[in-house]
């Protein structure tokens, strides 16, 4: 049931128009030309990320160059010229650096866009991970980039939400999770199932949208597939925390983190209208993505100061 004392906004998504083989062709060909000018002007505003982007562009080399070719072109080309979205930029970087130098050797990752998880069991050859995703199609595709590396044998890949995650409790030294508890009703249940799998001063990387009010999102069309529809048709998107729904979902089991950075937009709605661009227009130009983080956000001290939407990364170590 929707929480009344949260605001609550529907989200209607547009038929995206089809685009013609030869609007495919000259999309794809600005994207190889735009795409490396974009990450020279980022780079110039300090927009975080960009080495991460420069890690998935040797990937998607790997990918092209590999005798058993797993990824499709399709991907290879992303991963190239456009492997991230918008506030991906600050989340992966600020789960890597928060990781640098502290000793893993068992993983789970709770659902988070596979770039993030894969490039970790690509750094160190000799860590275990386990990746859970309650999509399969999504799976399956994460399952093509752990062949990739060859790290299949080392690899776990379940077919579950967190809710049935097949381990016993203090099993791993890290759990990560990227912006995927927003999009969990049972948001405190999810949390105190990642905090129980975790080890005694074990980490954990979590990120989520925020606003200086908390708000919902539904939306008019089943994106995965996994949440039943309301009484009008809709289905539960996410939600935006602010200071008070963290401490009420994820402080009261977590205890204060220990590192806290929050990145967010510097005019309030900018991310909004840039959704629905992505939605609505087959020729949006994602190689313009880290140019807009490092001119059209930045970082905040505080949840109570930002304008509009923003994401806040956490980094907790659990003491006993």
């Amino acid at each position: 049931m929707p929480d009344p004392a949260i605001d609550r906004t529907l989200i209607r998504v547009p038929d995206r128009p089809a685009r013609s083989k030869i609007g495919g062709i000259v999309h794809a060909a600005k994207g190889i030309v735009l795409a490396p000018l974009y990450w020279l002007l980022a780079a110039t505003h300090r927009t975080p990320g960009l080495r991460f982007r420069l890690w998935c562009c040797g990937l998607g080399l790997r990918a092209l160059l590999s005798f058993r070719r797993p990824l499709s072109l399709h991907a290879c080309f992303h991963l190239l010229f456009m492997p991230m979205e918008s506030t991906r930029y600050f989340e992966f970087d600020f789960a890597r650096r928060m990781l640098a130098g502290r000793p893993i050797a068992r993983y789970l990752d709770v659902s988070s866009p596979r770039l993030l998880p894969v490039s970790l069991l690509d750094r160190h050859p000799g860590r275990t991970a386990e990746f859970i995703n309650p999509n399969l199609r999504d799976l399956e595709e994460t399952a093509r980039y752990v062949d990739l590396l060859g790290a299949r044998r080392r690899c776990g890949l379940h077919n579950c939400l967190i809710a049935d995650a097949p381990f016993p409790p203090e099993t791993f030294d890290l759990v990560t999770s990227i912006s995927v508890l927003e999009h969990i009703p049972e948001d405190l249940l999810a949390v105190r199932q990642m905090w129980a799998l975790l080890k005694p001063g074990g980490t954990l990387i979590l990120t989520v949208p925020c606003m200086a009010k908390r708000s919902e999102q539904y939306i008019d069309r089943d994106e995965w597939g996994l949440l039943d529809k309301d009484r009008e048709g809709h289905v539960f998107w996410q939600r935006f925390y602010d200071e008070d729904l963290l401490r009420q979902r994820v402080f009261c089991v977590t205890g204060e983190p220990r590192r806290v950075e929050i990145y967010g937009e510097k005019i309030a709605g900018a991310l909004f209208e840039n959704s629905v661009h992505k939605r609505s227009d087959p020729g949006y130009p994602y190689w313009r993505e880290p140019y807009m983080m490092g001119t059209e956000y930045r970082y905040f001290d505080r949840l109570e100061d930002l304008p509009g939407e923003g994401v806040v990364g956490f980094l907790f170590v659990k003491t006993q």
